[in-house]
Order: C-alpha cells, then sequence, then structure tokens
C-alpha cells in the first residue's frame, strides 16, 4: 500500500491508497523537524496516526514536509518513518515539491504556500528551478497566517487597531503583553500561535481595518516574494493551504492588482498530490 503524506507546521494530511485504488485519509498535527526532534515526531506516529495506519502493511511513502529544506533535516524524518514503517522505501521531499506536483502536476508555473508560514517556487514541470527564501516568521512569510497574526498583535499593542475590533478581540483573547511573548518566545510552535489568530481576521473581514491588514499582508507577498520570479507575469501562479483558500477573495484581488494571472487555490495539496502519485 502507498502512503502520502503532506505536512505543515499546523497539521499532516496523511492519504493511505491501498492496491485497489481505495483511500483511508487521517489528519494528525504538524510535523517540522526546526521544531520537533525525533522523539516528539514518533509521538506524534505512536499516538496520532498507529492507531488508523498499520505500519507493515505500508510499502510505499511520499513524504512532503515543511522544515525538510536540507538534506539533515529530510534525514531527521526518514530516520522516524524508517524506524516506524520497517518495511516501505520511503522518499521524503519539501513541502514545496509536494505544492508544486500538486499544483502544477506534469506543466510549468508558480507553485505558493499560504498557510501558517509562507513558501512560493517556479516549477519547471519536473522539478523547483527557483525559490525566493522565505525565512521563516521572524524576517518573512508575508502572506501567511503568521504574518497576519505578528501584525494584528504589534497594531492591538500599539494602539493601531480601531475600538470596536480591541473590544472583540479583548472578548475573545484578553491578551497581555506577557502573555503574547511568552508564547512566541517560551513556548513551541510559535509561527503556530500567531497564525492562531486567523479566524478572528476571516470573521472579521468585513471591517475595513482587517481587510487592509489582509490585503496588505498578500501585497507584500506578491511584492517581495512572486515579483522576484522574472517570468511571474507569463505562467499561471497557483496556491494552497488554508490562508490562501479562505482568504481567496482578498488574494485574488491583491494578485490582480500585481497583474498575476492565478489558477488553482486548494485548501490541502493532497488532493492533488493524490492525483500526481497515482496518474
Amino acid at each position: 500500500m502507498k502512503l502520502i503524506a503532506d505536512s505543515g507546521s499546523t497539521k499532516t494530511d496523511w492519504c493511505l491508497i491501498d492496491d485497489n485504488g481505495e483511500r483511508k485519509t487521517v489528519q494528525t498535527i504538524g510535523i517540522n523537524p526546526y521544531h520537533m526532534n525525533s522523539a516528539a515526531i514518533k509521538e506524534v506516529l505512536d499516538k496520532e496516526l498507529y492507531p488508523y495506519i498499520y505500519p507493515d502493511a505500508v510499502t510505499e511513502i511520499f513524504y512532503y514536509g515543511a522544515g525538510c529544506s536540507t538534506v539533515r533535516k529530510c534525514q531527521t524524518i526518514d530516520n522516524v518513518l524508517q524506524n516506524f514503517f520497517t518495511k516501505a522505501n520511503i522518499e521524503v521531499h519539501h513541502d514545496l515539491l509536494g505544492a508544486a506536483r500538486a499544483l502544477c502536476g506534469n506543466e510549468p508555473g508558480i507553485a505558493c504556500i499560504l498557510g501558517t508560514g509562507s513558501n512560493s517556487c517556479f516549477y519547471d514541470g519536473n522539478d523547483i528551478s527557483e525559490n525566493v527564501v522565505s525565512l521563516g516568521y521572524l524576517f518573512g512569510d508575508e502572506g501567511s497566517g503568521a504574518h497576519m497574526g505578528k501584525q494584528l498583535i504589534i497594531d492591538y499593542f500599539r494602539g493601531i487597531i480601531p475600538t470596536d475590533i480591541i473590544e472583540s478581540f479583548n472578548k475573545r483573547y484578553n491578551p497581555t503583553v506577557e502573555s503574547i511573548l511568552d508564547a512566541v518566545y517560551n513556548q513551541p510552535r510559535p509561527s503556530r500561535f500567531l497564525a492562531s489568530f486567523s479566524p478572528f481576521l476571516l470573521e472579521n473581514i468585513s471591517h475595513p481595518y482587517i481587510k487592509g491588514l489582509v490585503t496588505n499582508s498578500f501585497d507584500e507577498f506578491f511584492s517581495r516574494n512572486v515579483s522576484r520570479y522574472s517570468n511571474y507575469q507569463s505562467v499561471k501562479v497557483n496556491f494552497t493551504g488554508s490562508v490562501a483558500y479562505f482568504f481567496r477573495d482578498v488574494l485574488l484581488e491583491s494578485a490582480g492588482k500585481a497583474g498575476i494571472t492565478t489558477n488553482k487555490i486548494y485548501r490541502s495539496a493532497i488532493e492533488g498530490l493524490i492525483d500526481f502519485h497515482i496518474n
């Protein structure tokens, strides 16, 4: 049986495909080797995946993951998977290649991930030929949930947010400087924490301030990332990730302003990856 995984910093989508084409899908928390050691990754497999998937039945694994951007990080994931799925042939790739294969198949185009974090690449139909470095939530991740959440927090504590939004925000979160700084600097998964404010943004997207914040984040993503590709206006630009999917109306407006031709928008790359590996 074949197992395909698309893992971000917040969630991992797994799809098991048997010899008859029957599918079983499982969702676990996200796996990222930059934020988790081998023991923590194994714990996810033991507690969240093992109850639904029998490891010895899996013969092939195609894993695409956030943080798998270097040989060393890929090896971390590969070692854990090899010890868990002892009978499987395993391939570990960056989630960006997964997004490109899911969105573009065998055609050239630009693939973008807009979820907890953000990334993009030019895909030549076979492999990634260009990549504008994301730099993560501290220095980049424009257009992502973490980027938007960070800006919301900055505006909140500096008194930039309109009064009516402040009231709604306080009722829901009642944040303090201490709690925010502790979550970002001392607790695990800071980017996931920052992105956790995305539902609040979505619920209030009709408010001019909120729409402006989201628009500015997408505008920065297009100007600082997508427009860095020399032929970005001559190919279709595709998106995967929860932020792209749920904020797609604002995303498409921002893309139009930047002269970008959009194509596919998937909530998760797993649907396209299933088709890619089956066909």
